[in-house]
């Protein structure tokens, strides 16, 4: 059975997405050779992409780039590289001459099949091997199946592989999909699995696949990275399918020298890039969507799960497929947007206001290590305390701001004695429907775009007492962001609403949405810190 199923390493290529095909020269050349010595079947270099090759790089702009990387071709290995079916100038191809690539994996959306074979055939014509791709596999019916098929004993590839581009499938998914395939395809041609991981299922998937088309007796290629490297959620991994390979179907890849390639070559990044499962990427495979809409999601707007679940079901099935930004966009401020009549809520708020300094505790660790400073300017102020985000029992409040879900549910379950003792003000994008207890005022009006971190709850609570006409604010606990998660909170515990460890550029974004509001305001708004901050007023400069 051992000539019946192959290996396809694809991390040069699929990883391309997570360093932006910048692996470096040792990386790539000793990828190839380490991939090559254990005997993998086919490796996917990289891409051929129509720009000037960057040493480097596994983009690729003619197959005589990839020589270089190539310290001495396996005659038992298949090297490939891959285009996108538009995105490649074939005119610029050069006849294969086996020096670098064997073959050319092209990849087609799933509208665009017929363009997608037209353009192997004329790869085809060069001299070089082809491997096709069918993106979106799940999306396709089942006589749109039945067609593809068609089109493509006619120009007749090596392998058609079935891409679960949104990481949806369940195991039935994929053997309806082949019992398809497998009964309109001619029979030499082989049937290859790339998997995504976003539901847990990758490597299940690709064992269900090996298995599925092992019983109907046609050959087949599983596509695997080291360590899962690739976009979004990854993939299923080069260790865990060569070794299932070895164990079930007398493969003979090395694993001793995969494990090298992994030592050597995979820690680096490791260590400096994120990929694999999550719970976005979950959500990603949960409605079929592009991993762009839920890095954009991600990173612009620091979406948590349940709303990024909502903003995404709230899309059409065609909008998931695609990612536009400016409908994401709209739909993201359409969804936070829950405009409340919030009149009687602001009248009450300036009255209790009136005339008062305003103490903001943010959950800040100074909170901690500065708390006789903090309560000795309570006693001697009298201000109106106002917690925000968070609930600490060292303290006694008279509202608490909440304009995160997450920290808002997290206080309610965790401190619920707390939570309930205190008068809350609630953002909208919150609820929409106040409890006992409970102010809510309109989100929208308390933010000012045109940062990623526009709604920073600190500063979203000034703007809300800018608009009670308060003319004094003192802050605590307002500290900025160090290296450690547990240095930058007073509570250890409390849920991180920051991704990603760019501490000192989100700190920067910050002093930058806070020196504006700042410029508004100065007028008739005084603002002071009373615990250390790496933020500086305006003033201080």
């Amino acid at each position: 059975m051992r000539e019946q199923v192959q290996l396809l390493d694809c991390t040069l290529r699929d990883g391309a997405y997570i360093v932006n095909s910048e692996f470096g020269i040792p990386a790539i050349k000793g990828i190839i050779k380490k991939m090559q010595d254990a005997n993998v079947d086919i490796i996917e270099c990289g891409w051929l992409k129509d720009a000037p090759h960057r040493e480097g790089s596994t983009f690729y702009h003619l197959p005589a780039d990839l020589e270089f990387y190539l310290t001495e071709k396996n005659p038992r290995t298949t090297y490939v590289a891959m285009i996108d079916w538009d995105r490649y100038d074939l005119d610029s191809l050069p006849d294969c001459d086996h020096k670098s690539i064997d073959a050319i994996r092209v990849v087609f959306p799933q509208h665009k099949y017929k363009e997608g074979i037209a353009v192997s055939q004329r790869i085809k014509e060069r001299g070089y091997k082809v491997y096709l791709q069918a993106a979106n596999t799940l999306g396709y019916s089942d006589r749109e199946l039945v067609d593809l098929a068609g089109e493509i004993n006619w120009v007749s590839p090596v392998c058609l592989s079935v891409v679960d581009t949104f990481g949806a499938m369940y195991g039935e998914d994929l053997t309806h999909i082949l019992s398809i395939l497998d009964e309109h395809l001619d029979k030499h041609i082989k049937l290859g699995f790339h998997s995504h991981n976003n539901q847990q299922l990758s490597f299940a998937l690709t064992m269900q696949f090996v298995e599925f088309l092992l019983q109907t007796n046609r050959s087949c290629i599983v596509d695997a990275s080291l360590c899962g490297m690739g976009r979004g959620a990854g993939n299923a991994t080069t260790e865990l399918v060569a070794n299932f390979l070895n164990r079930k179907f007398q493969g003979n890849y090395d694993m001793n020298v995969i494990m090298d390639a992994i030592d050597m070559y995979m820690q680096h990044f490791q260590e400096h890039y994120q990929w694999g499962y999550s719970t976005p990427y979950f959500i990603a495979g949960m409605y079929c969507t592009h991993v762009n809409n839920i890095a954009y999601l991600s990173q612009n707007h620091r979406t948590n799960a349940r709303d990024m679940r909502n903003i995404i079901e709230s899309l059409s099935a065609e909008e998931r497929k695609k990612y536009d930004y400016d409908l994401l966009e709209a739909t993201y401020i359409d969804y936070q947007s829950k405009m409340i009549n919030d009149e009687t809520t602001l009248r009450f708020l300036k009255e209790q206001f009136r005339n008062r300094e305003i103490l903001l505790l943010l959950p800040g660790k100074s909170l901690i290590a500065e708390r006789e400073k903090i309560i000795s300017y309570i006693s001697r102020v009298n201000p109106v305390v106002i917690g925000v985000n968070a609930v600490f029992a060292d303290y006694s409040y008279d509202y608490v701001f909440f304009s995160n879900k997450i920290r808002y549910d997290y206080a309610k379950e965790i401190y619920p004695e707390i939570f309930y003792k205190f008068s809350r003000i609630v953002a909208s994008n919150i609820k929409t429907d106040a409890d006992e207890n409970e102010l809510l005022v309109n989100f929208n009006l308390l933010v000012k775009r045109g940062w990623d971190h526009f709604d920073n709850a600190g500063i979203m609570c000034l703007r809300l007492l800018n608009k009670l006409h308060v003319s004094g604010v003192a802050l605590a606990g307002f500290d900025g962001f160090g290296d450690s998660y547990d240095e930058n909170y007073a509570d250890v515990s409390l849920p991180p609403i920051n991704p990603g460890k760019k501490w000192e550029e989100l700190n920067a974004e910050i002093n930058d949405i806070l020196l504006d509001f700042e410029s508004a305001t100065k007028d008739y708004m005084k603002i002071t810190f009373i615990t250390d901050s790496k933020f500086v007023l305006g003033a201080q400069r």
